[in-house]
Order: C-alpha cells, then structure tokens, then sequence
C-alpha cells in the first residue's frame, strides 16, 4: 500500500455473491485504496463469505453485516462512519474499476467531488472489458448544478445516460461541513439526492472524460424493479430541497423541475397500478379525481405506446438494447451531442 493512499472505497451489496469477488478485487488493486468497506446488506446467499476469500492480506478489507436489508443508502452511511480515509469512493457489488482509475482521479485538483466516464458492459464481456476500452482525453470541466439536473431527466427514445449515474470520489470533510449523509428513506435515486444537496452548498463538481469505472448491466437492468413508492419518496425529497431557506432562485428552478419530472412517473406508476389491481374503471376514477395528474398519465401512455418506434439500436451492450459493445456515459467534448 502506498504511504499516501486515502481512499475507502464503499461497496453496499446484498446476494451478490457472483459478483462481489470482482468487485473487492478491483478496489484493493489500487495503489490509492487505504480501505475497503464492504456492508452485506442482509443477504441471503454467500455474500459475506465470497468477500472474505477477495481479500489480499493487507488488511485493508473490513466486512460489516446487517441482519435485516435497510437498503444502499443506510449501508453507505454506516460504511462512511466506521471508516477513516478522507476520500470516499462508492462502488456497486455488481461493477468494477479499471486498473488505474483512482491515480487518474487524484491527480486533478480543485473539487469536492470528482467523477470518471462509466463504461456499460454485458456481464459475458466484463472480464475483457479493459482490453477494448478506449482511451479519452481527460477534458475536465466542472459540473454545474443545472447540468446535473438536465442531465437526471430522463428522455423516452434517448439511450440511458443519467448523469446522476455517476460514481464520484467525495471528500469526507465536505460532506461533514455540511452534514451531507444518504438519505435513508430512498431506494431509488439516493446518489442524485446527496449530489444534489451538495452542489446546492456549493460543492465543486469536477468529470473528467477518461474511463475508469465498469458498470455491469443485464438483461433486466431497464425493466421497472423500483416500486412507485420509491418514486414518491424520490419527488418527495426535492420537496425537502425546496424547502431549504438558503436556497438561491436558480437552484430551486432547477430542483423544482426535477421534482416535477419524478412526479409525474410517479403519478403514471400509480395510475398502472390502480388499472392492474382494481381494473380501467378504477384507474379512470382515480384519474378524475386527481386531474392535476392527467396530463403525466396520458403522456406517459402515449409515449409508452410508441417506444419502440423510437428505439435506435447502437454498439451498446446487449442488455441495453445494443450489439454488445461497450458504451460510454459521457462521450468526448468533441462528439458530445
């Protein structure tokens, strides 16, 4: 371990027992890794044994276990106050960083949270995925608030690519100052939550375009597994933003119009659900009763209805509706569309 490593890198997992070994692997073979965190949220597979079997003997791994799931954003917080380094990372069970992607990231300079470009790749293709990934300029450039929320609003017929996908390193004594921790009611969308509320105190946001972290996706990764609660709770804490005495008139545009997005996949979600449970004229009831909620929903039927007409398949990964290559969240300043 080198004298000046300071990251912890955080892995939340629960049954990740296929994946987690690549996963701790990756995060100890980097020179910068001071620690490794690993909280098995409540699995039921061999999570916590495959675990200890990644470790490399440097002492640098500590496995935590929670008895019940209490979700990512709880297992984050408490991987963030049982470790020391003051740099955080967060890495999903089920992806993996490039070989030198923390010296990429530590060598720049002026930000609170850095992050690296996001390699898509099919689960067949991970294990190669570094012999076919392609090399991009850093460019870095810091990423304003309406960036990142422009970039959190979903298009139908436009490949996923939120910017809230990112994976940024953190630094613990901003996140302390302001007292900024996962919100624990979220299941969905708590990354965009802290980023959020960091950017809106002032947090400087730096990307740089090189590749440095490989998210797995599967054949299920665009179904809808989040429940309509999840997407409540998500509007419900831009409300909480919005709600922020401090907030400048720009920021709560911003923020404001997120909140509208989220709820109105929300009100379609709860319109589905009511058709499906109870039968059209239930749902239509429900509808009538709420006609503030009309516009999402009949949107968000159309839209649906004619989805695959908008599709346009690419060299992404098959999982993604592509031809199985590797595809890049952010594309170099000179092909960004």
């Amino acid at each position: 371990m080198k004298p000046n490593a300071d990251v912890c890198v955080i892995i939340a997992a629960k049954n990740a027992a296929e994946t987690i070994g690549r996963a701790i692997i990756s995060a100890l073979r980097e020179p910068e890794t001071a620690e490794v965190v690993v909280v098995d949220d409540g699995s039921s597979d061999g999570t916590g044994d495959v675990s200890q079997k990644a470790d490399d003997g440097t002492g640098r791994l500590t496995i935590a276990r929670f008895e019940v799931n209490r979700g990512p954003a709880a297992a984050r917080n408490h991987a963030i106050s049982i470790s020391k380094a003051p740099v955080l990372a967060v890495l999903d069970a089920d992806d993996f960083f490039f070989p030198g992607r923390l010296n990429n990231l530590l060598s720049q300079t002026g930000w609170d949270f850095i992050a690296d470009n996001i390699a898509f790749v099919d689960e067949q293709k991970a294990e190669d995925a570094h012999l076919v990934l392609e090399s991009f300029p850093a460019a870095p450039r810091i990423l304003g608030l309406g960036e990142f929320i422009e970039g959190n609003i979903s298009k139908r017929g436009v490949r996923r690519g939120e910017i809230g996908f990112l994976k940024p390193l953190m630094r613990r004594n901003f996140l302390d100052a302001h007292q900024l921790r996962y919100q624990e009611s979220l299941r969905l969308g708590e990354d965009y939550d802290l980023y959020a509320r960091a950017l809106t105190k002032g947090a400087r946001y730096k990307i740089i375009h090189s590749c440095g972290y490989g998210a797995v996706v599967r054949g299920d990764s665009l179904s809808s597994s989040h429940r309509t609660i999840d997407l409540k709770r998500l509007y419900e804490a831009d409300k909480a933003i919005l709600a922020q005495t401090d907030l400048s008139p720009q920021a709560r545009g911003l923020i404001a119009r997120h909140e509208h997005h989220i709820r109105g996949r929300y009100e379609l979600r709860e319109f589905l659900d009511i058709k499906r449970q109870s039968g059209s004229k239930a749902a239509l009831i429900h509808a009538l009763g709420n006609p503030a909620a009309i516009p999402a929903i009949a949107c968000g039927i159309f839209l649906d209805k004619t989805e695959r007409f908008r599709r346009q398949p690419d060299a992404a990964p098959v999982a993604l509706g592509g031809s199985g290559g590797l595809r890049y969240l952010l594309q170099p300043p000179s092909t960004a569309r």
